[in-house]
């Protein structure tokens, strides 16, 4: 008689878990943002989770959790429940995680739902600095040591990469000033609370267009339709070239161990959201690239960036550990 209770009991349990999760979603979903309202990984996840909405039937509930570089809301749904129902939208800064000693785990730790876009670092100023390109930018700073602020997101953040691959080419004495986000920094820039600022060209491009800040360098390998007449870094500093084409890039993920069932609805819920005519068109005015991408595609993109990341900032000085004891290679 107990075997017989016991057994319908399981029976009885798995078949409220298989109920469980063919109705998901049952309940609206939190969607946690790494970085601070208006900035360029807020502006991607606000755009395009409304078409998941949509299609998932439920409401995804965004809150921006800042600090750390974005650990704090890598940690914070990396602590919930694998279930589905807590999002991390984040950028590319836990790839460093590691070896930056920020945090134990990375995006190796989570299911990838979408990788959605990726962007083009650039280097802005406020109006009044007084220097316009980045030839001007190295003869002041190097005149003035220490007087040129600099906007900073943290070790990790892409001002962080984009200085640490300037110092490799060029000596800058500059003074760094914390920012919870490039939304924030480059609100500090054209109030000339900074002076320049590493940032993604996405964030930027309203601003550049509006007349409030100006562009000091394009941290690519190609010109940009979206900037006319700026070449890219490589052209003056072809060593750059070693570490470039390199960006940003935004991506929808869930905890490791979550159901399938969850994985494969979310999925098709963001793939359609990026598919979106709206969508696609904000990115291209914003000069990000559409990705859209999932399961090992995303996985191999993924880790391709980490081996990177990780050992230019090993090979730059800041790591504090060497990207080998987490057993992530050095790239080809």
């Amino acid at each position: 008689m107990k075997k017989i209770i016991i057994g319908s009991l399981l029976s009885f349990s798995a078949l409220c878990s298989s109920l469980t999760l063919a109705e998901y979603p049952n309940k609206d979903i939190q969607g946690v943002i790494q970085w601070g309202a208006g900035g360029s990984t807020d502006t991607v996840m606000r755009s395009v989770t409304p078409y998941a909405e949509k299609v998932l039937g439920k409401d995804i509930i965004m809150t921006n959790k800042t600090g750390g570089v974005g650990a704090i809301a890598t940690k914070f749904v990396y602590s919930k429940r694998a279930d589905g129902y807590t999002l991390l939208m984040g950028a590319e800064n836990p790839q460093m995680y590691k070896v930056l000693g920020l945090a134990n785990i990375d995006y190796s730790d989570m299911v990838p739902i979408n990788v959605l876009a990726r962007g083009v670092p650039i280097l802005v100023a406020n109006n009044d600095a007084p220097f316009n390109n980045l030839s001007e930018l190295v003869a002041y700073a190097q005149a003035h040591p220490g007087d040129v602020k600099t906007g900073s997101t943290g070790p990790g953040g892409l001002p962080s990469i984009v200085l640490a691959m300037l110092g490799s080419q060029i000596k800058l004495d500059l003074t760094t000033v914390p920012y919870d986000g490039d939304g924030p920094a480059l609100t500090a820039l054209q109030g000339h609370a900074i002076d320049v600022m590493p940032a993604v060209l996405g964030a930027a491009i309203e601003h550049i267009k509006a007349g409030r800040i100006k562009v000091i360098s394009l941290i690519d390998t190609k010109e940009n339709q979206l900037l006319p007449g700026v070449a890219p870094i490589t052209a003056e500093y072809p060593g750059f070239a070693e570490y470039l084409p390199w960006g940003p890039f935004f991506g929808i993920f869930v905890k490791s161990g979550t159901p399938a069932e969850a994985v494969e609805k979310l999925t098709a819920a963001y793939h359609a959201g990026a598919q979106s005519p709206e969508f696609l068109e904000l990115m291209e005015k914003r000069g990000f690239t559409v990705m859209n991408i999932s399961g090992d595609e995303a996985k191999q993109f993924l880790e391709n960036y980490r081996s990177v990341s990780s050992w230019l900032v090993y090979d730059a000085g800041f790591a504090k550990e060497s990207p080998e004891k987490f057993g992530i290679k050095r790239p080809n």
